[in-house]
């Protein structure tokens, strides 16, 4: 189903759990992920409805959820910018060899793309009207973006509101999938409270629905992933 959200943005999302977000931009549209494989037909009558062409795929990380429809949609645009972190452009690549300073296990969907990005990002970059903020934990090279004309926050994986808000550093009992996917939890909260601070007009997932003035349950979920890591 296809739900506008706001007037700078729409939500596109598969069984309601899985999304890929159309960022309305002046030189045309950014999509934010691709969501599942068989994404990008929704993807594209969309924009057709839109009314405006898409200029930029930005993939917040390289599991097989965000990127699963990137190949058919890039096929379908290949003039369009493909953009992702340098470290996730590797997972991307198909590699999942840890890199220098990392330990422990990748974990979650790596299905890799034969589509390759025209250029990588980082944070403290600006992409259209997008800030590029760094918030590696949940994979390596995560990024979220942050709108500078209403302060909505895509946020990939680092937080999830499917079933209430929670950091993917602790596991929502009604949907733990993407803490599960978590490589590095100490990393994905200090991510969180990261996100935290740029104090975002809303919430805008890769799971569950756009949550309007959610600072409170932003607060609420790092307090409570911050008593479970001590704890641990």
């Amino acid at each position: 189903m296809s739900i506008p959200t706001a007037e700078s943005h729409t939500r596109i999302s598969r069984y309601g759990m899985v999304n890929s977000f159309i960022v309305k931009e002046e030189d045309g549209l950014t999509v934010i992920d691709t969501a599942l494989k068989g994404t990008g037909k929704k993807i594209l009558a969309e924009a057709k409805a839109l009314g405006r062409p898409i200029v930029r795929i930005v993939l917040t990380h390289a599991h097989g959820d965000h990127i699963g429809a990137l190949d058919e949609l890039h096929a379908a645009v290949p003039d369009a910018e493909v953009l992702i972190s340098s470290r996730d452009a590797i997972l991307l690549a198909g590699d999942k060899t840890l890199q220098e300073g990392e330990s422990g296990k990748l974990k979650g969907s790596y299905p890799g793309a034969k589509t390759k990005p025209t250029r990588t990002i980082e944070g403290g970059e600006r992409v259209g009207s997008l800030d590029v903020i760094a918030t590696p934990g949940h994979t390596p090279g995560h990024l979220a973006f942050l709108d500078t004309r209403d302060r909505t926050l895509y946020c990939g994986d680092v937080f999830s509101t499917l079933f209430g808000v929670y950091t993917t550093a602790r596991a929502n009992p009604l949907f733990p999938l993407p803490t599960m996917a978590t490589w590095n939890k100490e990393l994905e909260l200090e991510s969180a409270i990261e996100l935290r601070t740029h104090e975002p007009s809303a919430l805008a997932p890769g799971h569950g629905p756009v949550n309007i003035d959610a600072l409170e349950q932003m607060d609420d979920a790092i307090a409570k992933s911050a008593e479970i890591a001590a704890k641990s």
